[in-house]
């Protein structure tokens, strides 16, 4: 059972963007909630997207809104990051993690507080120069 977690790109300017992809192996994304994280130097896990892929349900925090949107194709049991008008302040370790949706209570609160992932991902690096 995993979660892996690939970029396309890593190192991008500033306005730049990116696509992360988290593709989900032994379990389906139907009965999934799948997170994206990311940790900056000296700094605590943050959580930066969520996505319910049985009812679509999505969140983002605020410092991402309006640049970074959260998709699903369960067909290939995949939820995808796409990151655009990146700025420095994103440079940080990404990664993915899946919570069971029902254990979350068939919403995303939980995760939207760091908690409920059963499965974590690999980290891929993430570096926006200014």
């Amino acid at each position: 059972l995993m979660c892996s977690c690939r970029r396309w790109g890593g190192l991008v300017q500033a306005g730049g963007s990116l696509r992360l992809s988290c593709a989900a192996s032994g379990f389906s994304l139907d009965d999934y909630a799948i997170g994206w994280f990311r940790q900056a130097p000296g700094k605590e896990r943050e959580v930066v997207s969520g996505i319910a892929g049985s009812d679509g349900s999505t969140w983002l925090t605020d410092s991402v809104k309006g640049r970074f949107t959260i998709s699903s194709d369960n067909a290939k049991n995949t939820v995808y990051l796409q990151m655009n008008s990146l700025k420095p302040e994103d440079t940080a370790v990404y990664y993915c993690a899946a919570g069971a949706y029902y254990r979350l209570g068939y919403v995303l609160t939980p995760l939207t507080a760091g908690y409920g992932m059963d499965y974590w991902g690999k980290e891929t690096q993430v570096t926006v120069s200014s």
